[in-house]
């Protein structure tokens, strides 16, 4: 039994945009040489050299396609052109109206256009939008959270709103695994995207403290302290970690402006300063205090055992589903 792919890619499985930088071109490029789709992450603000930088330095590693994950609440415009001049794969947005000139224009280039949703609503604008694809997400999801429902009930609401439309549909939120995958698939989706699982590998750009503590929490909270003023009206799912539940009850006015300096860091070729409550999870420049900042997780945290590289990731659920599928849900003869 061969797990059919989606929008031409090898295997249904997709490396989500991990923010600001996690996903890098080694990361992506492991997960396109393994047959998935990869996504590159854009900076949050317009940047079109040193995005084209990022997709040449990908090519260098793999000759596979690949996709890079755009932010619509930031600016963006720019960094799209670019996106659309190099001709990626895929266009993943988020967080902002996925209009149906943008679908155009991006088609216009040949680039497939792949929103992620968080509610009903937003998935038939995006369909009516003429995208190729959607990736619903559920409030199991880790890092930033866009709608309130369960990826049990709204997937397959969705796959019913699309179906004949020629859109393929991919679930997001808590999948780590082979039982994930088999149980997207029974709910009609197409492919699955995998963020915290990724996040927890040896390619990605995460510091090695913030993928330890992956290994050794499972308790996640969904919440909006990180990051208020940067990003406002925008919560997230975080592991559980002793600096979390200390503040977690911040009041709703304090937010990381005036807050002390806990780090520095380089994201995406810039020089930061970390403030305590920022938004900004520490990658492998990040120095200070890594414990006291964000680290984003999705609820199934507590099924992630090991480091591995990304390619063994994408193995380990390609061949478990197909044994899965066989095993259990092969009709008797």
């Amino acid at each position: 039994m061969g797990l059919k792919g989606i929008l031409g890619f090898e295997y249904g499985i997709v490396q989500a945009p991990l923010g600001p930088d996690i996903s890098g071109p080694e990361l992506v490029a492991a997960v396109a040489n393994a047959g998935g789709l990869g996504l590159l992450r854009a900076p949050d603000w317009d940047d079109p050299d040193y995005v084209r930088e990022r997709i040449r330095k990908t090519r260098t590693l793999t000759n596979k396609p690949f996709g890079i994950g755009v932010i619509l609440a930031f600016p963006h415009k720019e960094n799209v052109k670019a996106i659309l001049d190099e001709k990626v794969a895929v266009l993943q947005l988020y967080w902002g109206e996925c209009s149906k000139e943008l679908v155009l224009e991006a088609h216009k280039a040949g680039v497939k256009v792949v929103p992620q949703i968080g509610s009903y609503e937003e998935a038939k604008r995006a369909a009516d939008a003429g995208v190729d694809a959607i990736i619903v997400q559920g409030r199991e999801a880790g890092g930033h959270v866009i709608g309130q429902d369960g990826l049990i009930t709204l997937l397959p609401r969705v796959v019913d709103l699309v179906r004949g439309n020629d859109i393929a549909v991919i679930a997001a939120g808590g999948i780590v695994d082979e039982r994930g995958y088999v149980a997207a698939l029974a709910l009609g989706a197409q492919g699955v995207s995998l963020g915290t699982r990724f996040l927890a590998t040896e390619e990605s750009y995460a510091h090695p403290t913030y993928k330890r503590k992956l290994i050794e929490f499972d308790q996640t909270e969904y919440t909006d302290i990180f990051g208020r003023a940067r990003w406002p009206g925008a919560p997230h799912r975080v592991l559980a970690t002793p600096f979390f539940m200390e503040w977690k009850a911040l009041p709703s006015h304090e937010n990381e402006t005036n807050q002390p300096v806990i780090g520095r860091t380089i994201i995406h070729g810039r020089e930061r300063e970390v403030r305590r409550f920022a938004g900004t999870v520490p990658n492998a420049t990040t120095t200070g205090d890594i414990e006291s900042m964000a680290m984003y997780a999705g609820q199934s945290i507590g099924l992630i055992k090991e480091i591995l590289p990304a390619g063994e990731v994408l193995k380990k659920i390609v061949e478990g589903a197909q044994r899965l599928i066989n095993q259990q849900f092969a009709p008797v003869n």
